[in-house]
């Protein structure tokens, strides 16, 4: 009886937290004249692509600009922050430990604070309202999160093996990359999971650093798909669901891996 409860209550539960999914998801398929206050919780009578043909019209091109940000910033903070992870777990150096402690300070430097000096900086280097400017701000600022994770896990591998690619003549990236990154493939899945999500929802940077409507992401280009007047909701709606696609995929396909990458090393022995 007690488990008929608790996975009664985890089912309403469910279905309360997924009725904004439903809503978003029918209303992108409803021509205009059947979009309302009234007829919300409705499903289309005649079901249509014309909010998704005329939002993917409008957000198109910053799609592909969110794919320009998002692929490229995954990577590089991906690979900086394995080779972080391996120096603060395998090198020992003065000062290591502050140095770890200054990079993890990172994220929890808000981004507002520092928007007015990035701004200034990303104008000195010709980068500011460019793709490239916005990659190197994504970059950085994965650095933090990207260290701590790699460092945690290379934490977990053992320190012979280290120990015997340096006897066996390896250096510094031979060592990495024959030794540790073969391993590293449960971190990466957590990490770039995490890096493409957080990167591709992003909004703050991305509406003030690119300042052209062109070189845009999508997310800054979802907000402007508010009518002046009279707001196309299964427009809104169908752009809305354009947006978050990528990610869903993402979780789709990747998300158990990213369970057992969290996981991963956390348990000695």
């Amino acid at each position: 009886m007690k488990k008929i409860v608790i996975y009664t209550l985890m089912v309403i539960f469910a279905l309360f937290y997924l009725l904004p999914i439903y809503v978003l998801i029918v209303t992108s398929f409803k021509p205009l004249s059947e979009v309302g206050i009234s007829t919300m919780w409705n499903p289309p009578h005649r079901w249509s692509l014309e909010g998704m043909k005329k939002a993917f019209e409008k957000i198109g091109k910053n799609m592909i600009n969110s794919f320009y940000l998002t692929i490229p910033a995954t990577i590089i903070s991906s690979f900086l922050g394995s080779i972080n992870g391996y120096i603060f777990s395998k090198v020992r150096f003065k000062g290591d430990k502050l140095i770890f402690a200054l990079i993890l300070f990172g994220m929890f430097i808000p981004y507002q604070s520092v928007l007015f000096p990035l701004i200034r900086f990303l104008q000195s280097i010709k980068l500011y309202g460019s793709i490239p400017g916005l990659i190197l701000v994504h970059v950085i600022y994965g650095i933090p999160i990207t260290t701590l994770i790699f460092r945690n896990y290379y934490m977990e591998v053992p320190d012979e093996l280290i120990e015997a690619s340096k006897i066996d003549g390896a250096g510094f990236f031979k060592s990495y990359a024959k030794v540790l990154l073969p391993l590293s493939i449960p971190a990466f899945v957590v990490v770039v999971i995490w890096q493409f999500t957080n990167i591709w929802n992003e909004f703050l940077f991305a509406v003030t650093v690119t300042s052209n409507p062109e070189k845009q992401p999508i997310t800054v280009a979802l907000v402007n798909l508010a009518g002046s007047q009279v707001i196309e909701w299964n427009i809104q709606m169908a752009g809305a669901l354009i947006t978050a696609l990528p990610t869903l995929l993402v979780y789709i396909f990747l998300g158990r891996y990213f369970i057992r990458g969290l996981l991963a090393g956390s348990v000695k022995g």
